[in-house]
């Protein structure tokens, strides 16, 4: 996979007892970019930084356990990354900024837009889903996930293992990191009713039409969070959602200015 011009700047910031890479591109309005599980900065956001980073300040994360940030002795939320991203925001004197999470990345910017909506200016929240039964039942069902068409490649795990050797700072976890990371459904949890209808940032939720997360549920978050925007990329697994910069810059573009 191709990697992402070369940062202009990148370093670390300490922040609830994490030690969190970061790196920052281009100059304007911050952009935080939250990548999903198992993934990191370049295998979720490298074929879009470029773009983004023309017109953003665009500043890409490696979250608790994820490329080179290392793994601490505490659950994976939400909740809990969002209060790192907060953290991150204070380490850069950055007051507001734009959020595009993926997957656990998503649910990462929903939380900060449900708690932290005095740091948020927007959110991008890429295959989400607000109640666990949100998911489509390829996910729910092992019966299923190994003839679905839903679930990533064999090439994506490869992808994910490469990158976590090289990036780690203890790359012989790798495979328990997966296997705490297939097991939680912690980014699944959602919020309730009333916290959707309290957010008050501009919201655009993504899907592909192959996703996790059905169709069915994308509408429902639709109608929850107030003036929500939804689109539905065709032909697009969970996997391929950032991938699809051909349609989902221009929407990007037009949403965040």
């Amino acid at each position: 996979m191709t990697g992402a011009a070369a940062a202009a700047s990148s370093g670390y910031a300490d922040v609830n007892g994490l030690h969190m890479y970061y790196e920052v591109h281009g100059t304007g309005s911050p952009l935080v970019l939250l990548h999903g599980g198992v993934l990191t900065i370049d295998l979720n956001f490298a074929g879009l930084i470029p773009a983004l980073a023309r017109k953003h300040q665009v500043i890409g994360v490696e979250l608790q356990g994820h490329g080179r940030t290392a793994d601490i002795d505490r659950p994976l939320t939400p909740a809990a990354l969002a209060e790192d991203i907060v953290g991150l925001l204070d380490h850069l004197d950055i007051a507001t900024a734009h959020l595009f999470g993926h997957s656990m990345g998503g649910a990462t910017a929903m939380e900060m837009a449900v708690n932290h909506a005095g740091r948020v200016r927007s959110v991008v929240a890429a295959s989400v889903s607000v109640r666990p039964d949100g998911l489509h039942e390829d996910l729910t069902d092992p019966d299923k996930q190994a003839t679905s068409t839903r679930m990533p490649t064999q090439q994506d795990f490869i992808d994910f293992r490469e990158a976590y050797l090289r990036l780690s700072p203890h790359p012989e976890h790798f495979d328990e990191f997966l296997a705490t990371l297939s097991t939680s459904n912690a980014d699944t949890q959602g919020w309730t009713d009333e916290q959707l209808a309290g957010i008050r940032s501009p919201v655009l939720l993504v899907l592909g039409d192959r996703d996790f997360t059905t169709v069915e549920h994308g509408a429902l978050m639709q109608r929850l969070i107030p003036g929500a925007q939804l689109a539905v990329l065709p032909d697009t697994t969970h996997m391929q959602v950032t991938r699809r910069a051909d349609v989902l810059l221009p929407m990007l573009h037009r949403f965040l200015d």
